[in-house]
């Protein structure tokens, strides 16, 4: 399974993107109207939404790692909920990290389940009662803020400042998943990643629609120094670059730089590629967490490349550490209300 985000979406906008504005126009349309009128069913417990305006990766899952983190402090009992973009299983499913591969669940669900109680589902409502049957008492979604059927306390859109909002078109001119002013109205908050100037635009548009915002950073976890080494460096997630610029700031100079696709299952001859450029140059193998997920549990030169690779492994940092509980707490306000809405509704 390769990324669905071409390199042109992350440019200004050319005649790719003007040529395909008629289909951008009609997805737009079709996706405005489902967040705006579609059917929500409720949980009896918290849901937080961990999202983002456009397809491919801003940061979402270390920022639901961090919000769990937080929520188990708390003595809260996390629940994530997920998708399982990548893997083979479409039955509702609770996540065993220590028997499942990447393969059959995904290699995100595989990286949640380590920190909490983790279910794939691709029908969300289904999941979440999952979930609250499994004990959890609040839920973390990853993901499917346009597309869920499920009532969302806290929506948090996380956007990078290096990439934004790529060259601003809907899908499929660009990587926008539905009209930006719609996005707005259904977001609770913003969390801008990074140091860039990408996302100003839409966190002024957010600022005018008195919709707060977050800031934070990806931080390599521990010391991890890569200082003098030459490295061969490989991702396989939606944003490459963003991975190579983390190990060039460990000070290694990556001498080979390989990018898959986002959720991409290596084959046996790009993992051999991957093992003899290495060795035929002397490099130490540095790979992502995700990366590192998907090639384990599996056999021969697969388990050879994990045995061979350094993970860099980064956490969610958000510059107001209080910020992770006040969102907790804000949706856990947020479900009372719903919930006293729904018994008003019924009596």
């Amino acid at each position: 399974m390769i990324s669905e985000a071409p390199p042109f979406w992350w440019r200004k906008a050319d005649w790719r993107a003007w040529l395909l504005l008629p289909l951008s126009f009609l997805y737009g349309r079709i996706a405005g109207h489902r967040m705006a009128h579609a059917r929500r069913a409720a949980v009896p417990i918290p849901v937080i939404c961990v999202g983002n305006f456009t397809v491919g990766g801003a940061g979402k899952t270390p920022t639901a790692l961090t919000i769990a983190r937080a929520a188990k402090a708390k003595g809260l009992k996390p629940g994530f909920l997920s998708r399982g973009y990548g893997g083979s299983l479409d039955v509702t499913t609770v996540v065993d990290p220590d028997h499942h591969r990447a393969i059959a669940v995904g290699d995100e669900p595989l990286l949640l389940a380590q920190e909490a109680l983790t279910v794939i589902s691709r029908r969300r409502v289904e999941g979440a009662q999952r979930l609250v049957a499994e004990g959890a008492d609040l839920i973390i979604m990853d993901d499917g803020f346009q597309s869920a059927r499920l009532a969302i306390d806290y929506a948090l859109l996380v956007i990078d400042a290096t990439r934004g909002l790529g060259n601003g078109h809907i899908v499929p001119g660009g990587p926008v998943r539905a009209p930006i002013r719609q996005q707005l109205r259904s977001a609770t908050a913003l969390l801008k990643v990074g140091g860039g100037n990408a996302a100003d635009r839409i966190v002024r548009m957010a600022a005018r629609a008195a919709k707060p915002y977050f800031t934070a950073s990806l931080k390599v976890r521990g010391d991890n120094t890569l200082a003098g080494m030459k490295v061969l460096a490989f991702a396989g997630i939606a944003d490459p670059a963003k991975f190579f610029r983390t190990v060039e700031s460990r000070g290694a100079e990556i001498v080979v730089a390989k990018s898959f696709g986002d959720h991409e299952h290596l084959t046996e001859e790009e993992i051999d590629d991957i093992l003899t450029t290495a060795e035929r140059q002397g490099l130490l193998i540095v790979t992502t967490s995700k990366d590192f997920v998907r090639l384990s549990g599996h056999h021969g030169k697969a388990a050879r490349l994990v045995e061979k690779s350094r993970v860099i492994e980064v956490d969610m940092v958000f510059d107001d550490h209080l910020a992770p509980s006040l969102i907790i707490d804000r949706a856990i306000v947020a479900c009372r209300e719903r919930r006293l809405r729904e018994m008003k509704a019924k009596s």
